[in-house]
């Protein structure tokens, strides 16, 4: 944790020193703007003589975010975090549209409801549940500006006692028109509003790059530290759903009061990476000519048109995970200290791709790009052996050691307003990915029907992977396994999507098929679903609009072949209600309204602590989720820089069957009034 204050102090202090220097730089360090591709155009602003005075504070803000595709370093442009429109959602565990079941308090692990929104982007199988905090590289906003950017976000909810806080900053300054650095800043604090289930967490970090014509640069560097207490669950749901029943009579138990399954048991996982592309293009410089007609001359301009790009990624992670505990009974199995649990675990890998890329729009012949690439991935984890200790009594940790080498290619179209599409492939050449392969494929296809602009998507991939390290090795106090046996995971998946922005309409249908379907089991143990598993998915969203009224809605319909293997609830749902208008001489943005969110009752995933993961629940303490609506009431405002909400959070708590569990025995946090502030500094 020290270092990681040292760390963002550290980041402070350098970012405010260049952004003096960014203030003062000369005017010859004009920006140029750029298109939605991230191509340099003409400059927005043309220089001026030296003679004269420039102030750069009197600019406008001029800016472009992006995103990076983590392969090869792609850039996608987004919008910049200015939208105010649901900014009450934004701090939410449950997700923008409350598809995650999640343990109440904030920042703890969460599984999606939604199959196809679950992923695999995380680095073990214990930062997965971690989604809210932790973040992977191509999930980083670059920036660049013609002046220096700041973002401040605070929310809060609950009192000083039980209560929940978090804190992000983010800062991003030009050195010139190329280069810009900043850094990111994320603390979170939820104390907690049932015993024992506090969180801490805390992110630094650092980015950087260059958009130069020929040599480009992008590189990330994250710290992730997190404390979670674990209190395994309230000992009774009867404290919530019947409270009169329980011995006391009473009619409601305040929460906190409410007896709790550990008491002295947590989680740390700690969380550092390294990310950096970069490529070098060859290329030619194009002539321009323009006429002129009122001075009846021409002039010539010069473009850069690049041809092929030698691209190089790295990325090195190291994760650790801790598990304590001094409670006794909870579980049935120890395999290495009766008197205490202290499992720890570690992970590190390095990662290069090397690719040459022929890219697309050079000539008129040139319709796609095209991608060659290797890549090879090291990686060793630590795990507790049971058969020898350190002089610091201490297990020793067994290093298990893999490696991996892909080759691989690309197809892809990505310029243009009709039709985009990209097919990647690879298949594993060595060591352990010997076998291995993935085909990702998706396009889409854009095109105007009377007033409308229509979006058609397509997307299918197909894979033979190992399960990952951690569902095939794991050695602690309470689970212990070498799943040496399991087969490769093969997955079909196929998806389709139409999307009419003017409509408010989106509808997406997917099918997936599963082969050696790799599990938690109803002992929290990994197990493989030898048989074909399929899950079918469709969503539609519809958004309604009458004047200032608004009506906005998700309904997910999803079917698990098999329910015993892979519960899914069948219907999911998010309604929002609200009045959106402009007032007070149409600069202060308003929205105001109430959300539910319903999923129909299944026998929602479990959690362990020891584990920090969901699984089946036992055959014997097996209880249903579901059919219980949580409804939000909420006020946002957006006045020119700065977006404020009010909500009062899960305002029907205490009515109706008080069914409020997303995850067995771990019921979602009472009525509860949060706020929160986002400011956008642009000097």
């Amino acid at each position: 944790m020290k270092r990681s204050l040292l760390t963002y102090l550290f980041i402070l202090v350098f970012g405010t020193l260049n952004a003096q220097v960014q203030s003062m730089r000369s005017q010859d360090g004009s920006f140029n703007s750029r298109d939605r591709f991230g191509n340099q155009v003409d400059p927005s602003r043309q220089a001026q003589s030296l003679n004269d005075s420039v102030d750069i504070q009197s600019l406008p803000p001029q800016m472009y975010m992006w995103r990076l595709e983590e392969r090869f370093g792609e850039r996608r442009m987004i919008d910049a975090d200015t939208i105010s429109l649901n900014f009450q959602n934004t701090n939410l565990v449950e997700g923008m549209y409350g598809q995650y079941n999640y343990l109440g308090n904030l920042g703890s692990p969460r599984l999606s409801r939604i199959f196809f929104d679950r992923d695999n982007d995380a680095p073990t199988i214990f930062m997965a549940p971690l989604s809210s905090f932790y973040f992977t590289p191509d999930q980083v906003n670059f920036t660049n500006s013609n002046i220096p950017y700041t973002n401040l976000t605070y929310y809060k909810g609950g009192n000083k006692i039980n209560g929940e806080e978090r804190f992000k900053s983010y800062f991003s300054v030009n050195v010139n028109k190329r280069l810009a650095f900043g850094f990111n800043f994320d603390y979170l604090y939820g104390r907690g509003l049932y015993s024992n289930q506090s969180t801490a967490y805390f992110n630094a970090g650092l980015f950087a790059s260059y958009i130069g014509e020929r040599y480009q640069l992008q590189a990330v560097y994250n710290n992730f530290f997190m404390k979670m207490n674990e209190n395994g669950g309230i000992t009774n749901d009867g404290y919530i759903t019947r409270p009169d029943t329980l011995a006391d009579g009473k009619k409601e138990y305040e929460s906190n009061n409410i007896p709790v399954n550990l008491e002295s048991s947590s989680n740390r996982n700690k969380d550092f990476y390294v990310y950096l592309t970069h490529r070098y293009r060859l290329g030619f410089d194009r002539t321009i000519e323009k006429i002129d007609t009122t001075r009846n001359d021409t002039t010539h301009t010069y473009e850069f048109v690049p041809v092929t790009s030698f691209i190089h990624t790295m990325k090195v992670e190291r994760t650790r995970r801790q598990f304590s505990s001094n409670d006794r009974n909870f579980y049935e199995h120890y395999y290495f200290d009766k008197s205490g649990t202290r499992d720890t675990t570690t992970a590190f890998s390095i990662k290069n791709t090397f690719a040459i890329a022929l890219l697309e729009g050079f000539n008129r012949y040139a319709k796609a790009g095209l991608t060659a690439y290797i890549s090879h991935k090291y990686s060793y984890y630590d795990l507790m052996d049971s058969l020898s200790l350190n002089r610091t009594n201490q297990y020793k940790p067994t290093r298990y050691k893999e490696q991996e080498v892909f080759i691989g290619g690309e197809l892809a179209k990505r310029q243009g307003d009709l039709l985009h599409y990209n097919i990647n492939g690879e298949v594993g050449i060595a060591a352990e990915a010997i076998g291995e392969f993935r085909l990702n494929g998706d396009a889409d296809l854009n095109f105007r029907l009377g007033k409308d602009i229509v979006n058609l998507y397509a997307r299918a991939n197909i894979s033979n992977l190992r399960p990952s390290f951690y569902m095939r090795h794991y050695h602690s106090n309470h689970f212990y396994w070498d799943n040496n046996n399991f087969d490769k995971e093969f997955k079909t998946r196929i998806e389709g999507e139409l999307n009419i922005d003017r409509w408010g309409t989106n509808l997406m249908v997917g099918v997936e098929n599963i082969k050696n379907y790799t599990y938690f089991n109803q002992q929290a143990l990994p197990q493989q679903y030898g048989d074909n598993l399929q899950v079918m998915t469709a969503q539609l969203t519809q958004n309604f609009k009458l004047g200032i009224l608004h009506l906005d809605n998700k309904v997910t319909y999803q079917k698990s072949s098999n329910n015993h293997v892979l519960p899914l609830p069948e219907l999911s749902t998010y309604h929002n209600l609200y009045l959106l208008t402009k007032i007070a001489k149409q600069v202060l943005t308003v929205q105001l309204g109430a959300e539910a969110t319903y999923f129909t009752k299944y026998l929602a995933p479990a959690y362990t602590p020891a584990l920090q993961q969901f699984h089946l629940q036992s055959a014997d303490k097996q209880v249903e989720i579901g059919g219980y609506p949580v409804v939000n009431a909420y006020c946002n405002l957006h006045l020119k820089r700065t977006r404020i909400f009010v909500m009062m959070y899960h305002v029907n708590a205490g009515m109706g069957k008080r069914n409020y569990f997303t995850v067995p025995h771990y019921p979602l946090n009472p009525r509860l009034l949060k706020i929160g502030v986002s400011w956008n500094f642009y000097d």
